[in-house]
């Protein structure tokens, strides 16, 4: 976010892709109004009100667990945002700037979203706060005059009037004047409370640190309550855009600010713990005056805070707001435009405050936000959990870009991470569903409208390089000894062809589907070039677009190479790019157009000097017609090929496409041959050699005279996919020929392995 003056020339709002041009902005704020505006948001409300309660309900030692626990999401998060705001520049929006800048735009803004309306009801929120300041005056009035003032939208509403003038009239430099005078007010209260005494302080000991009233609430139902109190130390980030050096007002304000307040609060436990008897503590919410020295000061003091944090999130909030339209997260283009308008030198966020002033209005009104409360909650445990997998994930990632000047430790932040999502369900199971179901569809709603921010962020494809790039290795490592009974196909695949015929992509992604590895590389022959390099972008990016439609799993590339010969043998020295070393190759011919085969054969040895199994697809117009039935051919001399094939053919059904398939197998042995043949083929498959069952096979006789190849068009003329094997002596003395004649079928797998598979 820039708070500057906008400039824009030639602009039609209504046109979705508006630029915005901003001056650059007049950062003014050091790290002082950091720290203030989140010490005085952790000190606050709950500090007066709601403290005092928890340690009458779970004795001190208990609630110093509470002020343990709730740190341990808090200092985390603050670490994490110190390390990364010394890593790169932190822009207006904070930690939506933050996160949309880590895990993309769209789960950004989602995020951001929701953090916005957190900070717009916490306005509302500290505003009813307020309002308890001003009970003894309540009771004063209904004692001396009979006059009922206890409805608190008396005092709530026109301060949210008088702070709403305030912001838009003078911005954020006279809150921060005002800022400053409060929260020495606030350190006044705080000083005159630990100097106080009570008839029971001057009696108490240790022993009473344990006591709390009888019917007390459970540990995480008061840790609910107290929580909000820690959330304050994030709300400096959110001025992001008006400090002078992010980089280290950030880190040093809020670090400041959260170990400060830490120590502030145990240290108020203890007060407590020993100034007063649990059943005072958990009836008077405003007990702090019965103990300060000098009682007024608790609801001033109280006031002060209130308003100061109010304050707080009526600043950060509209730039969280800004922040979001100056990246056109919004449908509307004329909202965005109309959101992202400042006032004056500092690009005060006027629209956006004045979005912010209603919904706080809305919250106001009714007087009750416990609801609302436990929902900004967890929109909060999101946000910082969010900023704790930031950290956790950059270290994990090893981004050389990423190098902040402070950091963090990886342990740290992925605890942090941890209890928030641990306790977003330990405080409430049903608002915790309820946030991330909202957060879900805020990011749904976004993907749909902005789908060109819906790339993969940095930050993932770094940690799922580091992953990938670890299990690579431990793969490679893990082969050694591997055994034929772990086999499992990882194929490379070669075509000229990728945008003419689609059969052997198909082919290659039922094959990679679930059980397998698939490269599919288009060959492009020439030299390598500024213009050959062009065409194999321009084919690879089409290529992509065409995978993620038909939603495979292959790894694509392309190769420029001058001959086909050399780009085989490029191919075949390729490492496996799943970390398992290629076992196979596949290549594609026309039956029309069968020229091509000529090229494939003439490498075959090449394939074979790299212990590739060895496969070739005939396709013809027919394609897989209906994916209904597999052929599989088995002959006396090609019982080799024989599991590799079965196992294609079982790993090809495995993909949806062909989840209505079945596979036939058929047997052809001379008449003369047919029992002997027979019975060599059922011992094979008793002692398990072949993965199939007698009752599966078609015996077929074939007469002297009779040519296998019009055995199989006879019988496959339907088949949707056929595979038959073949040798190294038909290939090595029939070439191409042993290809040809199987005209009447349509798709043919020719299947050569390279040893005979062993599969249990």
């Amino acid at each position: 976010m820039y708070f500057a003056t906008h400039a824009l020339s030639g602009i039609n709002p209504a046109n979705d892709q508006l630029r915005m041009d901003f001056s650059k902005p007049k950062a003014n704020f050091g790290t002082a109004p950091v720290f203030f505006t989140a010490i005085s948001t952790i000190l606050g409300a709950i500090m007066f009100l709601r403290f005092g309660w928890a340690v009458g309900n779970l004795g001190f030692w208990s609630t110093v667990g509470i002020i343990v626990l709730g740190h341990l999401v808090t200092i985390p998060t603050g670490l994490a945002i110190a390390e990364i705001a010394t890593n790169q520049k932190v822009k207006g929006g904070g930690e939506y700037f933050i996160i949309s800048r880590s895990f993309g735009l769209n789960i950004g803004a989602a995020i951001g979203i929701a953090l916005f309306f957190s900070q717009a009801i916490s306005v509302a929120f500290y505003i009813i706060a307020f309002a308890e300041a001003f009970e003894p005056l309540i009771f004063y009035v209904r004692d001396t005059f009979g006059i009922d003032l206890s409805d608190r939208r008396i005092y709530s509403v026109p301060a949210m009037i008088g702070l709403t003038w305030l912001i838009l009239k003078k911005g954020a430099n006279l809150g921060m004047k005002a800022l400053y005078v409060v929260v020495a007010v606030l350190f006044l209260s705080l000083i005159l409370f630990f100097f106080g005494q009570t008839d029971y302080s001057e009696q108490a000991t240790g022993n009473l640190l344990n006591n709390k009233v009888f019917d007390n609430e459970t540990f995480f139902t008061v840790f609910a309550i107290c929580f909000p109190a820690f959330t304050g130390m994030t709300a400096g980030v959110g001025l992001s855009g008006d400090l002078k050096n992010p980089r280290k007002s950030i880190p040093v304000g809020t670090l400041a600010a959260t170990l400060c307040g830490m120590i502030i609060y145990v240290l108020i436990a203890f007060k407590f713990a020993m100034s007063a008897s649990p059943e005072d503590l958990d009836a008077n919410q405003l007990i702090m005056s019965d103990i300060a020295v000098w009682g007024p000061i608790i609801p001033i003091g109280l006031a002060c805070a209130t308003i100061s944090s109010a304050m707080g999130s009526i600043l950060v909030a509209p730039r969280t707001l800004q922040a979001l339209a100056n990246d056109r997260m919004f449908p509307n283009a004329k909202l965005n435009y109309w959101l992202s308008r400042g006032k004056g030198n500092t690009n005060e966020p006027f629209n956006a405050t004045m979005i912010t002033v209603v919904i706080a209005f809305i919250f106001i009104i009714p007087g009750n936000v416990d609801f609302v409360a436990e929902i900004i909650t967890m929109f909060f445990m999101v946000t910082y959990g969010s900023l704790c997998l930031i950290s956790f994930l950059q270290h994990f990632a090893a981004d050389p870009s990423y190098r902040p000047s402070f950091r963090s430790r990886w342990f740290l932040s992925a605890t942090g991470a941890f209890f928030c999502l641990i306790l977003m369900f330990r405080i409430n199971t049903i608002y915790a569903i309820v946030a991330l179901i909202i957060m879900t569809l805020m990011y749904l709603v976004l993907s749909y409208y902005k789908p060109e921010h819906k790339g993969m962020a940095a930050i993932f494809r770094g940690a799922i390089f580091q992953l990938s790039r670890q299990l690579q290795v431990f793969l490679q490592k893990a082969q050694k000894g591997e055994t034929e009974e772990s086999w499992r196909p990882s194929i490379v695949c070669i075509s000229a062809d990728s945008m003419k015929r689609f059969a052997v992509f198909d082919l290659l992604r039922w094959l990679s589907y679930r059980y397998g590895f698939g490269t599919y590389i288009h060959y492009i022959e020439g030299y390598y070039s500024k213009a050959t390099k062009s065409e194999a972008q321009h084919v690879l990016d089409k290529l992509i677009r065409l995978a993620d439609e038909s939603r495979s799993n292959i790894y694509l590339d392309t190769l420029i190479s001058p001959s086909f010969t050399s780009a085989i043998a490029q191919i075949i020295q390729l490492p496996g790019i799943s970390g398992k070393e290629n076992n196979m190759i596949l290549f594609e011919f026309q039956q029309q157009k069968p020229e091509s085969l000529e090229a494939i054969m003439e490498n075959y040895h090449l394939v074979t000097t790299a212990e590739f199994d060895f496969c070739i697809l005939r396709s013809t117009d027919k394609g897989f017609g209906f994916h209904r039935e597999i052929h599989i051919w088995l002959t006396p001399a090609d019982y080799d090929n024989a599991n590799l094939m079965i196992l294609i053919a079982y790993i090809i059904l495995g993909h949806p496409t062909w989840s209505k398939g079945e596979i036939k197998i058929y047997a052809v042995f001379p008449e003369n041959e047919l029992n002997e043949q027979q019975e060599k083929l059922s011992g094979l498959i008793q002692s398990g050699r072949l993965p199939i069952s007698p009752a599966n096979i078609e015996f077929i006789q074939q007469k002297i005279d009779v040519d296998i190849r019009s055995i199989v068009n006879k019988n496959s003329v339907d088949a949707d996919l056929t595979l038959i094997g073949l040798n190294t002596f038909q290939l090595k003395n029939k070439g191409t020929a042993c290809l040809e004649g199987f005209d009447q079928i349509g798709n043919i797998l020719f299947v050569n392995t390279n040893k005979e598979k062993e599969i249990s």
